[in-house]
């Protein structure tokens, strides 16, 4: 159940990063087996069973996968997340609330997800 993820992910922000949403909309929900905050309708963070991700520019992702962060990949076979980087699990509170509210601004600074219309199906008649 992704309701443990859920708790925990909000008292990380809590704890971590309690002024992240002045002036924006933060909200975690439910995602996947885990949870996600998003600002302004944006993801940025993750928690799920493969651990804590962050949407960060390449830059921080690279020195953080130096670090021991790894590639994020929800499921085994899956694709990987390119603007993602799942923590390692050394990092202080005080680092990962510097790197919150970074991948929050950086998530910011996106473009809004489209909404994908779904098409019909078109019905084949026989000849």
């Amino acid at each position: 159940m992704a309701q443990p993820y859920l708790d925990n992910l909000t008292a990380l922000l809590e704890r971590t990063a309690p002024d992240l949403g002045e002036g924006d909309v933060v909200e975690c929900r439910h995602f996947f087996s885990g949870a996600a905050t998003y600002v302004n309708g944006r993801i940025f963070m993750s928690l799920t069973p493969v651990g804590l991700a962050l949407k960060l520019s390449e830059t921080r992702r690279d020195a953080l996968m130096a670090a021991g962060g790894t590639a994020l990949r929800y499921f085994p076979k899956g694709p990987v997340k390119t603007d993602y980087v799942v923590l390692p699990e050394t990092l202080t509170d005080a680092v990962i609330a510097t790197l919150i509210v970074e991948s929050a601004a950086y998530a910011r600074a996106q473009p809004l997800p489209t909404k994908k219309t779904k098409t019909k199906a078109r019905s084949r008649s026989g000849s």
